[in-house]
C-alpha cells in the first residue's frame, strides 16, 4: 500500500501542474490587467506602472509563471488586493467556520441518507416507496433560497429558536447555536437527492445472486439489507461522499452569506465581487489539490471495505 500511495502522489504532480498552468493563463488572458483594477479610474500612467512593478506583472510570462509556481509550492499567495491580509492566513482563518457547518452536515446527511434508503428499500415497489420518491422529487425542485428564507423567517425570526445571523469565538457555541439552523437547512436541501441516490445503490445490489442466497438461508430481510447489501453498496456511497469532500473548502456559500458565517465560501463570493484575484487563484488551487487527495483516500477506503479490491 505504501508503494501505491507514493506512486499516486507522484502522479498528482503533473495534474497539479496542469491546474496551475490553466489558472495562470486564464487569469492573465481573461482577467485583464490587475493594475487598472487596483489603481481606479482616476489613476495616471505612473501610478499604474508603479502598481504593475509592485505586483510583478511587468515581467515576462515565464517569470510571472515561475513566481506563481513558487507561491503554490510555498503556499504564499501574497496579499489580498481588497483587504491587504495575507491570502494564506485568510484561507486558514476561514476554514474553521466552513468546517464547523459542513462536517456535521456531511456526516448527518450520509447517515440519514443510508438509514432512509435502507428503510425505503425494504418496501420497494410499494405505495410508500412511490410516495417517498414523489416527495423527494418535489423537494429537489425547490430552490435552496426558498429553504433559507422560510427556515430563517419561521424558525429564527418568528419563533426565536435559532439566531438569525452571527458567529462567535467559541467552537461549542458556534456548533450548537449558530451552525444548527444552517445545518438543518442543508439537511432539508440535500436529504432528498441523497436518499434517491443511495436507494439506487441499494436496489442495484438487491438484484444480485448473493442476496437471494442469503434469503434462501433464512436470514431476515433487515439483516440482509443492513449487513450484506449495505457492505457492497458502501463502495459507491464512499465514492459519492469523498467526491463531495473538496466542496468543504468552498462551503455552502449561500448559507454562509445569509447567516453571516465567516467561511471560505463567503470569502470567495466577496473576492469575486471585488475582483480579488489572489484569493480566487489560491482557493482554486487548494480545491484542485483537495480533490486529488480525496480521490486517493477513496481508493484506500475501497480496499478497507472490500478485501477483494486490489490496488494496482
Amino acid at each position: 500500500m505504501g508503494a501505491y500511495i507514493v506512486r499516486r502522489l507522484w502522479q498528482m504532480a503533473p495534474t497539479m501542474l496542469g491546474v496551475v498552468l490553466l489558472v495562470f493563463f486564464l487569469f492573465h488572458w481573461v482577467g485583464g490587467d490587475p493594475a487598472y483594477l487596483l489603481a481606479g479610474k482616476m489613476a495616471d500612467a505612473d501610478a499604474i506602472a508603479n502598481i504593475r512593478r509592485q505586483l510583478g506583472v511587468d515581467q515576462s510570462y515565464p517569470v510571472q509563471l515561475g513566481m506563481f509556481l513558487r507561491q503554490v509550492v510555498t503556499f504564499d499567495f501574497g496579499n489580498s488586493w481588497a483587504t491587504g491580509e495575507a491570502v494564506a492566513s485568510l484561507i486558514t482563518s476561514r476554514l474553521g467556520p466552513s468546517l464547523t457547518v459542513l462536517l456535521p452536515l456531511t456526516v448527518l446527511e450520509t447517515l440519514l441518507g443510508i438509514a432512509l434508503a435502507l428503510a425505503v428499500a425494504r418496501v420497494r415497489g410499494s405505495l410508500t416507496d412511490r410516495a417517498v420518491m414523489l416527495v423527494c422529487t418535489i423537494a429537489m425542485s425547490v430552490s435552496i433560497l426558498v429553504y433559507i428564507m422560510v427556515f430563517q423567517y419561521g424558525l429564527a425570526y418568528r419563533l426565536g429558536l435559532f439566531p438569525v445571523q452571527g458567529w462567535g469565538d467559541s467552537l461549542a457555541d458556534n456548533l450548537l447555536r449558530y451552525a444548527a439552523l444552517p445545518v438543518l437547512i442543508g439537511l432539508a436541501v440535500s436529504v432528498a437527492p441523497t436518499l434517491r441516490l443511495y436507494r439506487g445503490f441499494i436496489l442495484e445490489e438487491v438484484r444480485h445472486d448473493y442476496v437471494r442466497t442469503a434469503r434462501a438461508k433464512g436470514l431476515p430481510e433487515r439483516r440482509v439489507l443492513s449487513v450484506h447489501v449495505l457492505r457492497n453498496a458502501a463502495i459507491p456511497i464512499v465514492t459519492h461522499v469523498m467526491a463531495g469532500l473538496p466542496a468543504l473548502l468552498i462551503g455552502a456559500f449561500l448559507l454562509e452569506r445569509f447567516f453571516g458565517i465567516p467561511g471560505i465560501g463567503r470569502e470567495v463570493i466577496l473576492a469575486v465581487e471585488r475582483s480579488d484575484f489572489p484569493v480566487i487563484k489560491a482557493v482554486t488551487v487548494c480545491v484542485a489539490g483537495a480533490t486529488m487527495v480525496s480521490n486517493l483516500l477513496a481508493d484506500l477506503l475501497y480496499q478497507a471495505l472490500d478485501p477483494r479490491v486490489r490496488l494496482p
